[in-house]
C-alpha cells in the first residue's frame, strides 16, 4: 500500500487520572483556591443542629430519667384528680377501715390514674402499653402459675408460724354464702392491688430504668431516698429500706464494673425493689422486717420478669399472696385486719418471729420463704429470656 494513502491511526483515549479532592491530576494546573470545595461550603447541606436535645433524647428515645420523672408527676396528678372526684361522689372516705367496698373504690381510682399516666407516656414515647413488660409469651399460664405459687408461698409462711406456735387459729368467721361473696369481693380488690403496684413498679418503672440507668444513678437516687427517710421517718421500719439498699450495693457495682449486658436490668431491679419497700413505710403497724420483706418480695417479682419475659407471673403471685393473707387466713396486714375474712388467727410470742402487728410479713420466717420463691423461679424457668427482659438496644447487642 502506498504510504501516502495509508490511513492515519485514531488517537487512543486515556481515561482521566483521578486525584483526591483539592489535588490536580498530573499535567494539569491545580484549581484556583476559589474552586476548591471546602468542608463548610455553603453548597453542602448543613449539619443538623442538636442544641440541648441530647439532654432529653438518647438513642432509645426520651431518656429514662425524664420518662420516670414525667410518669411519676402524671401519676401523682391523675390519682389526686380521680381521688378528689371519688371523694366528692362519696365513693371513698378518709378512714382506715379495711372493708372490700371501700378498698374497691380506693384501688379503682388509683388504677384509673395509673392507666391514664401509662397511656400518656406510651403516646409521648411512641410505644405500646404492652411494651412495658406486659408482652412476653404464655401470659395466661404465667398469671395462673403466679397465683397458685403466691397462695402456696403465703400458706407455707403461715404454716411455719403455726408450727412454731407464733400463730394460733380461731374459729371460722364466715358461713354459708358469705364465704363465696367475700372471697369474690376480696379477690377483685387484691387483683386490682396487684395490677396497680406491679403496673407501677415492675411494668413501667422497671422497663424504663432498665433501658437507661447505670449503677451510679441508681446508687445516687437510693442515697437521696435514705437521706430523706432519715430526716422524716422516726419509725415504721425505715431500716428495712436501708437494708435493701445496702444488700444490692456490691452486686450491682460488680455488674457495672464488668459492663455486663444485664447490668441495667439488675440496677433497675435494685432501685424499684427498694422504692417498693419505701412505699410501705407510711403504713401503720409496720416494722423493719415487714418493710424489708416488701422490698425483697419486689426483687423476687423482678426475677420473675427476668425468667418469664413479662410481669404477668408477678401480678398473679401478688394478688394471691394478699388474698390469702387478708381474706383466707385473716391475718393482719400492716396492722389492718380485713372485714369479712374466712379464718381467724392471733399472734403470740416474740414479734420478730410472730410478725406482731405487721402480720406474717413482719416475721423473720418470711426471708427463707422468699428465698425459696426465687429458687423455685430459677429452677422451673431455668434460662432468662434476655431478648424480652432487657432494653431493646441491649437485647440487640446480645443477639448479635
Amino acid at each position: 500500500m502506498d504510504p501516502e494513502t495509508e490511513p492515519t491511526p485514531s488517537p487512543t483515549l486515556t481515561p482521566p487520572t483521578l486525584a483526591p479532592p483539592g489535588l490536580a491530576p498530573p499535567g494539569l494546573a491545580p484549581p484556583a483556591p476559589s474552586e476548591t470545595i471546602q468542608p463548610d461550603d455553603p453548597g453542602l447541606p448543613p449539619k443538623p443542629y442538636r442544641g440541648l436535645k441530647w439532654i432529653f433524647v438518647g438513642h432509645d428515645g426520651m431518656r429514662a430519667g425524664w420518662s420516670a420523672l414525667i410518669f411519676l408527676a402524671l401519676l401523682l396528678l391523675l390519682t389526686s384528680f380521680y381521688g378528689f372526684v371519688f371523694l366528692k361522689l362519696h365513693l371513698i372516705a378518709g378512714t382506715n377501715k379495711f372493708t372490700p367496698s371501700l378498698q374497691f373504690f380506693s384501688e379503682l381510682f388509683q388504677i384509673l390514674g395509673l392507666f391514664s399516666a401509662v397511656a400518656l407516656m406510651a403516646l409521648i414515647e411512641r410505644r405500646n402499653i404492652l411494651d412495658y413488660n406486659l408482652r412476653g409469651s404464655r401470659r395466661v399460664v404465667h398469671f395462673v402459675s403466679g397465683f397458685v405459687v403466691g397462695f402456696a408461698a403465703l400458706s407455707a409462711l403461715v404454716g411455719g408460724l403455726a408450727a412454731g406456735h407464733w400463730l394460733r387459729f380461731g374459729p371460722v368467721a364466715l358461713s354459708g354464702s358469705q364465704i363465696f361473696t367475700y372471697a369474690a369481693m376480696w379477690g377483685v380488690v387484691f387483683l386490682m392491688v396487684g395490677c396497680f403496684e406491679e403496673g407501677m413498679m415492675r411494668c413501667y418503672l422497671q422497663y424504663t430504668f432498665t433501658r437507661g440507668i447505670n449503677f451510679w444513678w441508681a446508687a445516687g437516687i437510693l442515697a437521696c431516698l435514705c437521706f430523706v427517710l432519715i430526716l422524716t421517718q422516726k419509725g415504721n421500719g425505715a431500716w428495712g429500706v436501708y437494708s435493701m439498699a445496702l444488700l444490692g450495693l456490691f452486686p450491682c457495682l460488680l455488674l457495672q464494673l464488668k459492663s455486663a449486658p444485664s447490668a441495667g436490668f439488675w440496677n433497675a431491679a435494685w432501685l424499684t425493689s427498694t422504692l417498693f419497700g419505701a412505699m410501705h413505710t407510711g403504713n401503720n403497724g409496720e416494722n423493719w422486717i415487714g418493710i424489708f420483706a416488701a422490698a425483697f418480695i419486689g426483687f423476687a417479682f423482678c426475677v420473675s420478669i427476668w425468667v418469664t419475659g413479662s410481669a404477668w407471673w408477678a401480678i398473679g403471685c401478688h394478688a394471691a399472696w394478699d388474698w390469702a393473707e387478708s381474706y383466707f387466713y385473716g391475718t393482719a396486714d400492716s396492722g389492718m385486719v380485713a372485714q369479712g375474712h374466712l379464718l381467724s388467727t392471733s399472734t403470740t410470742g416474740n414479734p420478730l418471729w410472730s410478725g406482731g402487728t405487721a402480720g406474717p410479713e413482719g416475721s423473720l420466717l418470711i426471708i427463707p420463704v422468699v428465698l425459696l420463691l426465687i429458687v423455685w423461679l430459677l429452677v422451673i424457668y431455668r434460662r432468662p429470656r434476655q431478648a424480652e427482659t432487657l432494653a431493646p438496644h441491649a437485647a440487640a447487642q446480645i443477639a448479635s
